[in-house]
């Protein structure tokens, strides 16, 4: 075979193999991806740009598909948490910060007169603990106080050892012991803790676009996520499971989608309600307890537990029952003033989420 055959050959070859295997597409380039974010934010965002450059690198170092749909549900969270404010005030946060402050030294019976006598000491900024206290506007503030009163007064430690009473921070109130707990991958340089990057723009988009699309779920609708989001992963899956079991025991149980009761050493409710199906699930108490452990994961759907109860269930009610819905939990914090529930939240959200896609 001559040379100029074999190079025709070879030419051959390498067009059949692109034809077998054709190249995929790759997906859109973090400039289109920005562009887009810019577009579906709602009129009201600021800083447009900068919003959207966030995002994008959330979804980019962490390999989130920057579909239409997460990126809505993205937008959505925030413009529901703060209204697109990196470090949203807080109406009244000083009043409910001395409030809970009140409420630890009683519990630990110090005297009022010496949780006074500590915030009236000077900080390093030259005003007392009180002052400043009653001066915060913000939960990044608040933390700032918490965290500088913990390491200098007198009490500190007493009153809250290492404890900062704020659990949630930045423009999606994303938890910050999540957080801390998946710190590792964070793609910004930071001389400040994790707990201080959750308050900014940047890191409160990071750990809430993870908090939210970080997880694998068969959820039909973007709305459960959102259930979740605001009660803990796959509590509206469970929530379904605990309304399966309803059909089968006598009891009511809460549809909070809490499957395990770890903070006490007996069984919790749930637990006692598929005990008490044992033999018609043919499951010994220890293997149930192990299958319910499963329940912040997405594997608890293929256990014999999960599979058996949805089965009576189905045939109790005559046809198949949802495998998701929305948690029944009434929300409770100091800064909620009127009656809210986790759906209510889900609905909310899910409400800007469709007028996010209708931008597109």
């Amino acid at each position: 075979m001559t040379e100029l055959k074999r190079i025709a050959l070879l030419m051959a070859l390498l067009t059949l193999a692109a034809c077998s295997h054709p190249l995929q597409p790759s997906g859109p380039s973090p400039e289109q991806v920005r562009a887009n974010v810019a577009k579906l934010l709602p009129p009201s965002a600021t800083n447009r740009q900068g919003w959207a450059a966030d995002i994008q690198t959330a979804f980019e170092t962490q390999a989130l598909a920057p579909t239409t749909e997460n990126l809505c549900s993205v937008i959505a969270i925030i413009e529901q948490e703060s209204n697109f404010q990196a470090d949203p005030q807080v109406p009244g946060l000083g009043r409910i910060a001395r409030e809970e402050i009140d409420r630890r030294a009683g519990r630990l019976h110090v005297p009022g007169f010496v949780v006074d006598a500590a915030l009236g000491l000077k900080s390093r900024t030259g005003k007392t603990y009180a002052q400043r206290i009653d001066s915060v506007r913000s939960e990044r503030e608040l933390s700032d106080v918490f965290d500088d009163f913990i390491g200098m007064a007198p009490l500190g430690q007493q009153l809250f050892g290492n404890f900062n009473p704020v659990h949630t921070g930045g423009p999606m109130q994303v938890a910050i012991a999540f957080a801390e707990q998946n710190a590792s991958g964070y793609p910004y340089p930071h001389d400040g803790s994790i707990r201080q990057e959750v308050f900014s723009r940047r890191g409160g988009v990071y750990y809430g676009s993870m908090h939210l699309l970080g997880y694998p779920t068969h959820y039909p609708q973007s709305l459960y996520r959102f259930a979740d989001f605001n009660a803990g992963h796959y509590a509206s899956r469970n929530a379904a499971f605990q309304a399966a079991l309803n059909r089968l025991v006598k009891a009511r149980l809460a549809l909070d989608g809490d499957l395990v009761d770890y903070s006490s050493t007996t069984p919790g409710q749930t637990e006692l309600a598929v005990r008490s199906l044992g033999s018609r699930l043919a499951m010994s108490n220890n293997q149930i307890y192990l299958e319910l452990k499963k329940g912040e994961q997405l594997d608890f759907e293929d256990t014999d537990l999960y599979r058996r109860v949805f089965e009576l269930a189905d045939q109790v009610a005559g046809q198949q029952l949802p495998r998701a819905i929305l948690p029944g939990i009434t929300l409770e914090s100091p800064k909620i003033t009127r009656h809210l529930t986790t759906a209510w939240f889900a609905q909310r959200v899910d409400e800007r989420r469709a007028r996010c896609v209708a931008r597109n």
